[in-house]
């Protein structure tokens, strides 16, 4: 058995995939082959691990067909880099929206692009070395959830100007010594073996339990997996807000990994039944992996969190700066609250006030922690940063 990385070009160019065919397999990938759209479509699902896309196809285009395969079942995770012949930074964008993890211009620099390869393929979660034994982990799994062996951390979202306090995002962590101590692996694992609603419960039952003492109206963030929505068991949130006895009203769920919707139709009605009890929708790390226009324009959030990747080191990137201010120009027509996240310097914040960003999280205001002193918050950051809050 091969443990090769399989990679699937999709070009119709022959000199183009001659030459990434030599210099993949130089490199000890297997490659795989599509000359069009339909072709891609359907060799997709041989599960590459990667998949290199060019944007101009005989039949499709290579934007559709990056939309289609995030939204396929069985082809949504498989990371795409987009190929084009020239540099146009719409296309990057909207290549970005559809759900490209990467974009690359033709010619490109061999070097450049395996280390681009390399760095998505790092990214791309995957759960097979966890399960090569699924017996432990289900049986962690079962222990974490009847011992209520969950912890929360808070992180809090600021509005920028005037700079106050929004809210706070919750954030679940397993026990340190735990094989599933790392909360995506095991939130990923409750999926798989079918626990996932079990898990979310008991993340924001413990979540409420120990959220910080807020002002009146601090909105409580919490991170929610369509799965939970579009499942039977969807009934189980309002429940347990009643059970905690939790104000809906101060309630965000934050939508993660949107390419996992699969029936938009069914998952925007019971948002709708969400909203009608005073919950908020927020949608998480726009402009990210998985990230889709088509998104927003189904949930209709109150508030877009623009991913950390797109903030990170945005005041020296045009392109960056491009995509915030059409995301924020989007918003703005349509009622939205634009949220960064991943601020880390001053310079990040500076420029996305300057970009019309309302709100923001990130390790420059405060890193995520069990207890939360906002007045602490409010001194360190006058002291480092000559930030003023308004505390009323």
């Amino acid at each position: 058995m091969t443990n090769k990385k399989k990679v699937l070009i999709v070009d119709d160019e022959r000199n183009i995939v001659q030459m990434l065919t030599m210099l993949l397999e130089t490199r000890g990938y297997e490659v795989l082959v599509a000359e069009n759209g339909r072709d891609a479509i359907n060799r997709a699902h041989e599960k590459p691990d990667l998949i290199l896309l060019d944007l101009i196809l005989p039949d499709i285009e290579g934007l559709e067909v990056c939309r289609v395969l995030r939204g396929g079942n069985g082809t949504r995770h498989i990371p795409i880099i987009i190929l084009s012949i020239k540099y146009l930074f719409e296309d990057k964008i909207e290549g970005l929206y559809f759900g490209a993890d990467d974009y690359l211009t033709k010619p490109f620099d061999c070097e450049e692009l395996f280390a681009r390869m390399e760095a998505v393929l790092r990214r791309r979660f995957s759960l097979n070395d966890y399960f090569a034994d699924k017996e432990p982990a289900i049986l962690e799994l079962r222990n974490i959830i009847n011992e209520e062996k969950i912890s929360s951390v808070y992180q809090p979202i600021f509005y920028l100007e005037p700079f106050k306090l929004l809210g706070c995002e919750v954030l679940s962590r397993p026990p340190i010594k735990s094989i599933l101590s790392n909360p995506d692996v095991l939130f990923k694992t409750a999926l798989r073996f079918g626990m996932y609603s079990n898990l979310e419960m008991l993340a924001w039952r413990r979540a409420f339990e120990g959220f910080p003492s807020f002002p009146p109206g601090t909105k409580m963030f919490l991170n929610c997996n369509p799965y939970l929505i579009e499942s039977p068991e969807f009934y189980k949130i309002k429940a347990t807000f009643d059970e905690c006895n939790v104000d809906t009203n101060n309630i965000v769920l934050e939508i993660t990994e949107r390419s996992a919707i699969s029936d938009f139709r069914v998952f925007c009605e019971r948002l709708q039944f969400y909203r009608n009890s005073g919950i908020d929708i927020a949608v998480d790390d726009l402009g990210g992996g998985f990230a889709s226009l088509e998104s927003i324009i189904e949930t209709k959030p109150r508030y877009v969190k623009i991913d950390r990747h797109i903030i990170s080191d945005i005041k020296r990137d045009s392109l960056k700066k491009s995509i915030v201010k059409f995301i924020v120009s989007l918003c703005r027509e349509n009622r939205i609250l634009t949220i960064g996240e991943g601020i880390e310097t001053k310079e990040d914040l500076e420029t996305i006030i300057a970009l019309g960003v309302d709100a923001g999280q990130g390790y420059l205001f405060c890193r995520p922690a069990p207890d939360i002193k906002i007045s602490d918050i409010y001194i360190d950051l006058y002291q480092r940063l000559g930030i003023k809050a308004v505390t009323s």
